[in-house]
């Protein structure tokens, strides 16, 4: 039987597969539409460019009314990114919406690395540095980027 999530979650695939949108991948995981692996690439012009970012979404039965869990596999220094890789973005918490689909959520988290939010950190050390030393900052980002590219 097809619940309304997965009807959804299908849904959601073919949209990414009929109309890509640059820098951002995802595909359920072995046969399982409630487990999604996602890619995003670094964006252009930012310190973040050129880095392969690796995330797993793990949707529950009440997609989508319910958001789902979305963590970066890929490690991570980003003021709203914890090191466990879950991320501290209002869209997945109490800003969540059905109208999201797999496209926005991607999206968001990808607009998320060139802007985060240092007043609401979840990496209190990368805060810290970004807000207080932008330098310090991108190096650090580098090698985030560099580190994706053998993970």
């Amino acid at each position: 039987m097809t619940t309304p999530s997965r009807r959804r979650l299908m849904r959601d695939l073919k949209k990414l597969q009929t109309d890509p949108i640059p820098g951002i991948s995802a595909a359920p995981s072995n046969d399982n539409i409630m487990l999604w692996n996602a890619v995003i690439f670094g964006p252009e012009d930012t310190p973040w460019e050129g880095g392969t970012f690796k995330l797993t979404i793990e949707f529950s039965e009440e997609f989508p009314n319910k958001a789902p869990l979305v963590r970066f596999q890929t490690r991570m220094f980003h003021p709203n990114i914890y090191n466990d890789g879950t991320i501290c973005l209002d869209i997945l918490q109490n800003q969540w919406s059905p109208i999201y689909d797999v496209q926005a959520i991607l999206t968001s988290i990808q607009s998320l690395l060139c802007d985060p939010n240092p007043n609401s950190p979840a990496n209190s050390e990368a805060s810290r540095i970004y807000v207080d030393n932008p330098r310090e900052y991108n190096r650090r980002v580098r090698e985030v980027v560099e580190d994706s590219w053998c993970s």
